[in-house]
């Protein structure tokens, strides 16, 4: 990436970087064995939501559950009801539960927040952020641009690493905002919208996939963070989480297009 080295000094008053509130980490153990089984069932269930290995829609039967995960009945019954209230699983009452569903009105409504919010984090952070904050996005960026994109759909664990890393490089952006809650309802959007970017990037040689110069885009977004213009890194972030949107919608309206005749 290249790196200008006439970028200003920062300002006074800078803030301290904050971590997000809520960020996954290692579960804590306070010594109640249920809650730290509850934190586990969560945890892995999450996982697999997020990573496609739990189908949107999908029924999550508590029996084929405890099969899977090794936990008991209450420690998935707590970890169901905490998904749901985070959206990624519906309560169907007497039914149970399943994997929330994906569409792209939801798509849609999800960008529209995500633009306005990460822009107004990342209008923040390039305010009040450190050469500390700055040093995080350069390394953020650099470790996502080395990261491989996934071979196929059955690549999975690498999908979930290149996941990893672009969601730390968009949490490193904002992540000198001095909010809390921004960052906390950063977090929330993102885990929504992963759904649809490991659909995608898992099918990401396929022509409908969209698949653009991801590694361009991000380097750009950096050198204007950098420059600390703010006018143009918001700008390159809200075209940048506005692309993939239009990316998933070809991607969903092509496979639709083949299903219906096939």
């Amino acid at each position: 990436m290249k790196q200008h080295s006439n970028a200003p000094e920062p300002i006074a008053q800078h803030a301290r970087v904050v971590s997000a509130p809520g960020a996954r980490g290692a579960p804590t153990t306070d010594g109640d064995g249920d809650t730290t089984l509850a934190e586990r069932a969560f945890r892995q269930l999450r996982d697999d939501i997020l990573n496609g290995r739990l189908a949107p829609e999908a029924r999550l039967r508590i029996n084929q559950l405890q099969q899977r995960y090794g936990l008991g009945l209450s420690p998935l019954r707590e970890a169901l009801l905490r998904l749901s209230t985070e959206g990624l699983v519906l309560a169907q009452g007497q039914r149970g539960f399943v994997v929330a569903p994906v569409s792209l009105a939801d798509l849609q409504d999800q960008t529209l927040a995500r633009k306005a919010l990460d822009t107004a984090a990342l209008t923040q952070a390039i305010a009040r952020g450190d050469a500390a904050w700055e040093a995080q996005v350069i390394a953020a960026n650099h470790l996502l641009a080395r990261t491989p994109l996934p071979q196929g759909a059955t690549d999975v664990e690498a999908g979930k690493l290149w996941e990893q890393r672009h969601r730390a490089f968009h949490r490193t952006l904002i992540a000198g905002c001095g909010s809390q809650w921004l960052l906390r309802l950063h977090n929330q959007l993102v885990d929504q919208a992963e759904r649809y970017r490991t659909i995608r990037i898992l099918h990401h040689k396929e022509a409908a996939a969209q698949v653009r110069d991801v590694v361009a885009e991000h380097a750009a977004i950096t050198d204007a963070v950098l420059r600390r213009d703010t006018a143009l890194a918001c700008e390159l972030l809200a075209r940048h989480i506005g692309a993939t949107e239009m990316a998933m919608r070809q991607f969903f309206e092509s496979r639709q297009a083949v299903a219906s005749h096939g």
